[in-house]
């Protein structure tokens, strides 16, 4: 055994959610995406009555936290202008509720932090986007019920190797735990452990390197999830590469796979028992003055008894990435109307090809 989201409404909609064509390798609306049929959480209680005999760990998952601006420069409206006039508790306030509430919250922090003026890494890519911001934007996370943040990411290294060691030690000091490429972290609660293996997954091949991780971190903890960074930004279908690799790391004993990068959202589907969800989006997102706001929070509910996982679900929160009309304010909030929660549920379930 194992250890332990009338007509100028409908053109700003299709402003906001406007993307490239999707990849024609998978269609979410196919025989192969299974509809998530997890095992209902049975027998749980509330959090002032676990003993640990019985207990239940709720843990929060995000997709991309860009707390910076290009090239760490202020201008009027970006997010260093922002965090320049806001306390640090303004970006996640309409979300704090839901993260103090969990046990712990983990996001895919992309961004350096460093309070020194480090030269950009060259870049080969066109257009190429350098993002950093000083160490004190951890408080935008330790204010907000943030736990731990994931590294493995293709912005942490902007400014080389100085500029990703500042941004290690800077959440450090905050006493958030961090993963990365060849780190991985471990949540706790009463002696139950999670593995959280923070990886790139830029090509079908990294998938052996996150293998060798996982056989690893299964000697160390009782539930792995991989969380994982890679794939076609602006596109809500996971290419088939993507499919086939994240369906290999379950194979190889994963229980739970969540991706990031895309930018977008992108469904979910159980294969062999576990969850696959291929992009989780932005959350709170300084990369881009108009996103697609669509986003979700991601929550796994594990219950546990006598030292054994009892069973296991999971809560999709749909939020939007920004709250201040057509242009980014950098303050995700949960949906509140009805009908457009449900269509990103509904996307989410490969039941419609757009979450909005």
């Amino acid at each position: 055994m194992k250890r332990r989201l009338a007509a100028l409404l409908a053109v700003l909609q299709l402003l906001v959610c406007a993307v490239p064509a999707a990849a024609a390798e998978w269609d979410p609306h196919a025989p192969l995406l299974s509809q998530p049929d997890l095992p209902e959480l049975a027998g749980t209680m509330p959090q002032s009555e676990e003993t640990e005999d019985a207990f239940r760990v709720t843990v929060s998952f995000t997709g991309d936290m860009l707390l910076a601006s290009l090239q760490g420069k202020r201008a009027a409206g970006n997010f260093l202008d922002y965090a320049a006039k806001q306390e640090p508790a303004y970006f996640l306030q309409h979300v704090r509720p839901i993260f103090e509430a969990d046990d712990f919250t983990v996001v895919n922090l992309e961004n350096v932090l460093t309070d020194r003026n480090l030269t950009p890494k060259e870049k080969d890519t066109d257009p190429a986007y350098w993002f950093r911001a000083p160490t004190a934007n951890t408080d935008i996370l330790t204010s907000s019920g943030v736990e731990a943040v994931s590294l493995a990411n293709n912005h942490t290294g902007d400014y080389g190797t100085a500029g990703y060691k500042d941004t290690v030690k800077a959440v450090s000091a905050a006493g958030l735990e961090y993963g990365g490429n060849d780190r991985t972290f471990y949540l706790e609660k009463y002696g139950y452990r999670i593995a959280v293996i923070c990886h790139g997954l830029w090509n079908e091949g990294q998938a052996g390197s996150i293998l060798r991780r996982l056989k690893a971190a299964e000697q160390e903890s009782d539930f792995q999830v991989v969380f994982c960074h890679g794939g076609a930004e602006g596109t809500h279908t996971p290419e088939a590469w993507r499919v086939r690799a994240s369906r290999r790391l379950v194979d190889g004993g994963a229980d739970l796979i969540l991706g990031n990068h895309p930018h977008v959202l992108q469904p979910r589907e159980v294969y062999q028992g576990k969850e696959i969800v291929y992009s989780l989006g932005n959350f709170c997102f300084g990369g881009s003055r108009g996103p697609e706001n669509r986003t979700v929070i991601y929550q796994l509910i594990l219950q546990v008894e006598n030292g054994e996982l009892a069973s296991v679900s999971s809560e999709l929160i749909p939020c939007y990435v920004h709250t201040g009309g057509r242009v980014n304010n950098y303050c995700p909030a949960p949906i509140e109307d009805e009908a457009q929660r449900q269509r990103v549920l509904d996307f989410m379930d490969g039941k419609v090809k757009l979450p909005c």
